[in-house]
């Protein structure tokens, strides 16, 4: 992972560099294969330049874009081979993930050459993908080992002992020598760093570098999930030491040429529980048309390109919502001070607003600098109790604001329609909470549903975020958006025919559009198999991401889209307030423009990264505290609804979220078929079937806290 500060001119250079040489050797058709020093002459290299030019070469065949022959001679790589990062499973085989390339590489057992999970490997091509069937490969050469530290526990073993990994994608035990476990004792949750990755029988070796505390001690599960995925808690010194400079109010010489807005009914609608309050909204209507105001902290105002606290947002891309705790991408000064939109405090903001008509059409906008001051935080809670339960006591305590919200209601489903109409897909599968207590035992895992207020925040957020990203796709200016390709046509085909096992249809052409799943989704409303069929649906889709430039949001059926209304948790978010403002104080002028355009690819790539990074995170401590809330039914009995079947199991989801698995041979009345047309297990003796969405009752068997499962066996 680059190192914000690196993206200087010297980088730049050395980029620039690279993709000269490469274009000259990949494209240039008179290019034949030579040594160094001949492409040193041809380039007219001066000699005290040519270490550089042959740190760039090193580096094009280190990421396999171009190969070097036995006699040293630099040429097009073999069209067989690929690089790509290696990622292993418990099984013992593994699948190589290569940019660019649509599907993965599979790599059986006895093709790893002894790969480390996530290594950055060399791959030839020993069979072509063919339908149904990923392509399979042979690892070449391991060019780079990117898993330095292992999160596990230790295990003492005479002498010596062992770090036993938290992931059980990584295939083998730590050895750690005498002396080097760090006084560690059985049971301890360790990080190790690992010094040798081992060869054949051998395994790795490492040094333990922290002890993160016992297994049984509160807290220390969670933790060894942060330290796995290498999320810095502590901000760094530099960091604190610069919030010295951050007020505690708005200083006066900051009202100057703002737009001072301190005087209109505006609120917060946020979670009970929230902190970090970066939206706040106005709503009038007159003459037919609705003012919508989405006001957003200006946190830019604070942290500055490229000082110390802008490094560490971008180092951390996002913050991460875990059960038990939040990290967040900025020191608590700014999430809940300064920079957050609390009642009755002054405050500055980067405000959108728009004029919208009863259709939904935003007629006109305005993007500005303001002043606010939030009149009441409400919750998602009371508004909800106000506008869906029509609670006399909640009502009576916010009288002032019933009619805004209201009007928010009816403006909100408004916009929503609207989308609806172009096509927009609303996957509305119920979350999950976790509540646990101080000692961070679950107490309760319940399915979370959205409400009326939650909605209203996510359509309001969703046309600023449309009305932004539209102003600056036709500015041509230098931007970030939040992309969502269209998928995959074949995952669209399979999909259309695991559906039709259902009575259900989908029109496939060579692309597919977002109406067509949005009506699949209305029709199987209200079914046994809605749940099933819209989870497949979502994993037919592809992931969105942060780009450069403008290509649409195939789910939300929108052809601009960015992220503008969350600074405080997000850094694309901090990045493109920063682009408006400059734009609002006299334009970006050329150098500026130059220097946005080579910087931004960068903060795309690793902001998506960081992103799936917080995603994997806060999906593992679900995991980890739903199985430890499962250890207390041990023996019970629950209904639930299969909600995925492979060959070795029936995954099954209870109503609280919560899914485990019925292995086949616990299955006790024979053999069983798998059907993987109709994605069906049949017993051919009995007749007996196992279909996605069929409900059953199952026992909870068994739970493993280390590999965050759940077993299930069918219940007598």
């Amino acid at each position: 992972m680059k190192e914000y500060n690196k993206y200087d001119k010297s980088e730049s250079k050395f980029n620039e560099r690279k993709a000269m040489i490469a274009d000259m050797i990949l494209n240039n058709n008179m290019y034949v294969p030579m040594k160094a020093k001949e492409i040193a002459s041809l380039l007219q290299v001066p000699r005290d330049e040519r270490h550089v030019l042959q740190e760039v070469l090193d580096a094009l065949v280190k990421e396999g874009t171009i190969d070097i022959s036995k006699k040293g001679k630099y040429k097009k790589p073999d069209k067989n081979r690929v690089v790509g990062i290696y990622e292993s499973t418990k099984k013992g085989f593994g699948f190589v993930r290569v940019e660019g390339r649509e599907n993965d590489i599979f790599i059986s057992a006895e093709n790893t050459n002894h790969a480390f999970y996530m290594d950055k490997v060399s791959v030839a091509i020993i069979e072509e993908e063919a339908a149904g069937r990923k392509a399979e490969g042979k690892i070449i050469d391991i060019i780079e080992h990117q898993v330095t530290t292992v999160v596990g526990t230790y295990q003492q073993n005479g002498n010596y002992g062992f770090v036993i990994p938290d992931n059980a994608k990584i295939l083998y035990d730590i050895f750690i020598p005498q002396g080097k476990s760090l006084h560690a004792v059985d049971g301890h949750k360790v990080v190790a760093l690992i010094c040798d990755y081992g060869k054949g029988q051998k395994n790795p070796e490492g040094v333990v570098t922290e002890i993160i505390g016992h297994i049984n001690d509160p807290g220390t599960d969670i933790m060894s999930i942060v330290k796995s995925y290498d999320l810095p808690v502590e901000f760094p010194e530099a960091v604190m030491k610069s919030l010295y400079n951050v007020p505690d109010k708005i200083d006066a010489k900051d009202y100057s040429d703002r737009m001072d807005i301190r005087d209109w009914q505006m609120v917060t609608i946020d979670g009970e529980d929230a902190k970090d309050l970066d939206d706040a909204i106005t709503l009038t209507k007159e003459d037919g048309i609705y003012h919508l105001g989405v006001h957003i902290a200006d946190v830019s105002h604070y942290v500055t390109e490229y000082s110390e606290l802008d490094k560490e947002a971008y180092k951390r891309g996002t913050s991460v919502y875990l059960v038990d705790r939040v990290i967040p991408m900025l020191p608590h000064k700014l999430s809940n001070g300064i920079c957050s939109l609390n009642q009755g405090c002054d405050r500055l903001a980067l405000s959108c607003l728009m004029d919208i008509d009863e259709k939904g059409n935003v007629i006109s906008h305005k993007i500005c600098e303001t002043i606010v001051n939030v009149d009441r935080r409400m919750s998602y809670t009371d508004v909800k109790k106000i506008l869906c339960d029509e609670d006399d006591e909640v009502t009576k305590q916010y009288i002032e604001l019933v009619e805004l919200f209201k009007r928010m209601e009816k403006l909100a489903a408004i916009l929503r329609q609207k989308r609806y109409s172009r096509g927009s897909i609303d996957f509305d599968f119920p979350e999950t909470k976790i509540l646990v207590d101080e000692q961070g035992r679950p107490l309760e895992v319940k399915a979370y549903d959205r409400n009326v207020a939650t909605r209203i925040i996510e359509d309001f957020m969703l046309i600023a975020n449309e009305t932004v990203a539209e102003e600056y796709f036709w500015l041509e200016l230098p931007f970030l958006y939040r992309s969502h390709d269209n998928p995959d046509p074949e995952k669209i085909r399979k999909l259309g025919a695991f559906i039709n096992n259902f009575g259900y249809t989908i029109k496939i052409g060579d692309e597919i559009h977002p109406k067509e799943l949005q009506k699949l989704l209305g029709k199987i409303e209200g079914s046994d198999e809605e749940n099933m069929i819209a989870r497949l649906t979502l994993r037919s889709m592809k992931r969105a991401n942060y780009t450069t430039e403008c290509v649409g949001h195939f789910g939300l059926a929108a052809k601009y889209y960015c992220h503008f209304t969350s600074p405080i948790r997000r850094y694309p978010d901090l990045q493109i307030h920063r682009i408006i403002k400059e734009n609002l104080h006299g334009g970006i002028k050329e150098k500026r423009q130059k220097h946005y355009e080579e910087v931004l690819p960068e903060v795309a790539k690793h902001t998506s990264a960081m992103e799936r990074r917080a995603d994997d995170a806060e999906r593992d401590t679900d995991k980890l505290k739903m199985v430890q809330y499962m250890e207390q039914y041990i023996g019970e009995d629950f209904d639930g609804v299969i909600s995925g079947i492979t060959e070795w199991g029936i995954y099954v989801v209870l109503p609280n979220t919560i899914e485990g698995m019925i292995n086949v041979s616990s299955l006790k009345d024979g053999f069983y078929d798998y059907d993987e047309h109709h994605y069906e297990l049949v017993n051919r003796m009995t007749g007996r079937t196992f279909k996605l969405g069929q409900k059953i009752t199952v026992t909870v068997n068994n739970t493993d806290r280390i590999l965050r499962t759940i077993d299930f066996v069918l219940s007598e």
